[in-house]
């Protein structure tokens, strides 16, 4: 069970737990005691971190091999001029820190298909937020293979989406390995609002699932087109059974 949230963090927490669905799931006791794996500190994952922080994660974990660069900083909004060449990971911890310092960062290692079980190792949620292929997949499968939810976004151009897996359901089945190519933002160009708005919508829903509100994303596709305004939600196919 969650330890009860002291007087500064009543404080800190006063208007999320004005919400009626929030206060009636103890989500923020929840969310206190949460421990969250954030992949990739870029566009999406600077959003990500700051909402996260902000809102009351207990422990988060931040994994990004990469350094800032100037091209980031229209979109990776954690970051200054001055963070030019600098770890990307240490910056969004320290930064996670600053806005709240009840939340606990970790930056660990870039994650691979080897280290990926050991990162997940006692997290009760995952945050996809990179564009690396390679870690996208093998978070899928570790997150899967030890039943750790895990928030999923992408944005490039003008638009994004977010789903989240679960109960069986994984990126593999939605986009297959063998047919799977994504575009980096240094190929296919972004606009700096629509990652901040996609990495938002996962931070959303990762505090639905942390906090055990509303309905998250499973067995949906939330898909935004910037140009024009336009949001739909694609259902999913059912997860394949496993045959024993």
């Amino acid at each position: 069970m969650a330890d009860p949230l002291t007087r500064p963090e009543l404080r800190r927490y006063s208007r999320p737990l004005l919400v009626p669905e929030w206060q009636e799931a103890a989500a923020q006791e929840r969310l206190a005691a949460a421990r969250v794996l954030l992949v990739g500190a870029g566009g999406l994952g600077c959003a990500v971190a700051a909402a996260l922080a902000g809102a009351g994660v207990g422990h988060l974990r931040i994994s990004d091999h990469d350094t800032v660069e100037v091209s980031n900083l229209h979109r990776q909004l954690l970051f200054r001029t001055a963070d030019v060449g600098r770890s990307k990971a240490e910056l969004a911890a320290a930064q996670s820190q600053a806005i709240n310092p009840f939340t606990r960062p970790e930056v660990v290692p870039a994650l691979t298909p080897d280290n990926a079980p050991q990162l997940l190792s006692g997290v009760t949620l995952a945050v996809d937020a990179t564009d690396n292929l390679e870690a996208r997949y093998a978070l899928a499968a570790a997150a899967h293979a030890a039943g750790v939810p895990c928030v999923w976004g992408a944005a490039s151009g003008t638009s994004g989406m977010v789903t989240v897996f679960a109960q069986g359901r994984r990126l593999h089945d939605l986009f297959p390995p063998e047919s799977a190519q994504a575009d980096s933002c240094d190929e296919a160009g972004v606009l700096g609002p629509v990652p901040a708005l996609v990495g938002q919508m996962m931070a959303l829903e990762a505090l639905k699932v942390l906090g055990g509100v509303g309905e998250p994303l499973l067995g949906r596709l939330w898909t935004f087109d910037g140009l024009s305004g336009r949001v739909r939600l694609i259902g999913l196919p059912e997860p394949v059974t496993e045959q024993v």
